[in-house]
């Protein structure tokens, strides 16, 4: 087995009350991909930053391989001290790198090199934060929720850039479909411990139910071993003293045990409050349009949406989902054309900026909007504690201040207020944002079971698969086209991923939602495959290394062509063997590597 390039060992951490990790260990070895998962709250970003060499456990050890290089991606980058996201971009290459790679991974992920990082909105941020972590070709990559702000065609990009390197990978994310794309192995962080298994996500939830049921079973075991010592000790039989004390001493370290058992937190119970049927149709749009200066963002667009439909929205950043949605729900007339509305309609929203809320007031505040102890669910009373309790908040967590809270938990906060209103239309921009993977579980089965209507976007393909019943996709200068199902659906029917339209900068009144990112990004893999900087550089030097290794062969061979070297000096006629196996290995490798990469090449030209 390879040596590892990082290595925690017991690490052990607290802030007060039950430990954070508990006993934790984790190995990493050379080019091996690792999910973390794990419920919000649970460790996992701390554990990430521990790896990263930014966090000092409580207890415990973290080896690094003499050498090895590191990058860590954090869910909120720092920029201050940068002038430009070349600049930052270029800050994260270590001692002698090239800085061609910097600006190049940039123009890949669509920004240009002379942004102001004080003006980038979140998605750009991202992107920028990426190029510092992928422009160095680091051994290690750390990255916390890569996906986040991105929008689907620069997840793509990311996937398929990540699965031809050769750095090691520890991810964490919400997102099913990038974990299940590129993880081989699954690092479980429950309850300060790490379990962990050599097969990737997509192998992740049904060992997480086997682990779970027999931990059920064996919490029964010892339930019954309880019952049937405490049975003993009040009618069982007197025996020798020191027998009947150790028996006594038994029960006291079963009932430790079962002290010290940690359940799992349990699921969120979230439901909609929902509000009286609407009428059949819900929204009729005919033929509207929305322009900007001389772009389009919205071209003679008609679509009816009934009673029950699940209408997901998709597309790059700055394609106009979030005026399309405002459109659809009257938030923001069109510029030309009709909407029509059902009857008896009653809309709750999930904005993507997930509204403002005074940071430095409390959980419960935020529920009740600071009146008494009662929130209001579908027009009824329920305390806040009971309600808070149904979306995986502590009774402790009460007086929280907002600002404190993880992002998961700010998302599940926005989601109970968003939910607590009556509605039979809901409206969700980014709806998965920062949830962990149990609470989208939640969330999906909690819109199945909505009998009402709901339009959401989204850039979670696996959620768009499970929860959507139609998808409108941006096709270009205004056109939106809705195809029935969901995100695979839509693809198998289009043909082709979905494509950024190149658009100048927006004006001040263009900026709306993430759409003020109107660069040119990437196309997905799928759609143009692009050589990665690593493809490109290895193109151009395997050549010259294929040349060395051939040189090393023949001066080899003519060493081992002197017939008396084996009598005359047995241990230079062993290296000049070894050397030669090496050499003659490393040249296959390198000669099949070119070529692979040549055919490639080709393909992509000739596209």
């Amino acid at each position: 087995m390879a040596p590892p390039l990082i290595q925690l060992k017991d690490i052990r951490l607290a802030f007060g009350g039950t430990p954070l990790l508990a006993g934790v260990e984790l190995s990493v070895s050379a080019e091996e991909r690792v999910c973390l998962i794990g419920r919000n709250g649970s460790g996992k970003s701390t554990l990430l930053k521990i790896a990263a060499g930014l966090v000092e456990p409580d207890q415990g050890s973290r080896f690094v391989q003499p050498g090895a290089t590191i990058r860590y991606l954090p869910q909120e980058p720092d920029f201050s001290g940068h002038a430009s996201t070349l600049a930052y971009v270029e800050a994260g290459l270590g001692p002698g790198d090239d800085r061609y790679p910097a600006r190049y991974v940039l123009e890949q992920l669509g920004l240009h090199g002379d942004e102001d990082p004080a003006n980038l909105s979140g998605g750009e941020a991202r992107r920028a934060a990426l190029a510092r972590v992928l422009a160095p070709s680091p051994d290690i990559l750390l990255l916390d929720e890569p996906t986040n702000h991105l929008d689907l065609t620069t997840i793509e990009w990311l996937e398929s850039e990540l699965d031809g390197r050769r750095s090691a990978l520890v991810m964490i994310s919400h997102d099913r479909r990038f974990l299940s794309n590129l993880s081989r192995s699954t690092a479980w962080l429950d309850r300060g411990r790490i379990k962990q298994i050599d097969r990737g996500f997509a192998a992740f939830e049904s060992w997480r139910d086997e682990v779970l049921a027999e931990e059920e079973r064996e919490q029964h075991k010892l339930d019954r071993r309880i019952v049937d010592e405490e049975h003993w000790l009040r009618y069982g039989v007197s025996g020798r003293r020191k027998r009947n004390v150790k028996r006594l001493g038994n029960l006291h370290a079963l009932r430790q045990q079962r002290r010290d058992y940690r359940g799992t937190a349990g699921n969120a119970n979230l439901a909609a409050a929902e509000s009286e049927k609407s009428g059949r149709l819900v929204i009729e749009a005919k033929n509207i349009s929305r322009t900007y200066g001389e772009r389009k963002i919205v071209d003679n667009f008609s679509i009816r949406i009934q009673r029950g439909d699940r209408v997901g929205i998709v597309g790059p950043n700055g394609a106009g989902k979030t005026t399309l949605i405002e459109m659809l729900t009257g938030a923001n007339p069109p510029d030309s054309g009709s909407i029509r509305f059902g009857a008896n309609i009653e809309m709750a929203t999930l904005d993507q900026h997930r509204e403002s809320l005074d940071p430095k007031s409390t959980l419960a505040e935020a529920l009740t909007g600071g009146r008494g102890d009662h929130v209001m669910v579908g027009g009824k009373p329920k305390h806040v504690i009971g309600y808070m309790k149904d979306f995986l908040f502590g009774e402790e967590q009460r007086r929280t201040p907002l600002e404190a809270l993880s992002g998961g938990e700010r998302g599940r906060l926005m989601l109970a207020r968003a939910l607590a209103k009556p509605s039979n239309l809901l409206v969700l921009d980014e709806p998965t944002n920062d949830l962990d993977l149990e609470t989208l579980d939640v969330l999906e089965e909690m819109l199945g079971d909505y009998e009402g209507t709901v339009i959401l976007i989204s850039h979670d393909r696996d959620f768009l698969d499970r929860v959507v019943t139609s998808v409108i996709v941006p096709e270009g200068q205004g056109r939106w086209i809705e195809y029935a199902g969901g995100y695979t659906d839509m693809l198998a029917q289009r043909g082709a991923d979905l494509k950024r339209e190149a658009t100048k900068s927006p004006t001040a009144a263009e900026k709306k939602e993430g759409e003020t990112e109107t660069r040119v990004a990437p196309p997905s893999a799928a759609s143009k495959r692009r050589l990665s900087f690593n493809e490109k550089h290895a193109l151009e030097t395997l050549p010259k290394t294929i040349a060395k290794l051939q040189a090393e062969i023949e001066k080899q061979r003519l060493a081992l062509d002197d017939p008396d070297l084996y009598a005359k000096d047995r241990k230079k006629f062993d290296q000049a063997s070894a050397a030669m196996t090496k050499a003659q290995e490393e040249l296959q490798a390198a000669e099949d590597k070119w070529l692979e990469l040549e055919v490639l090449r080709e393909e992509i030209e000739q596209a």
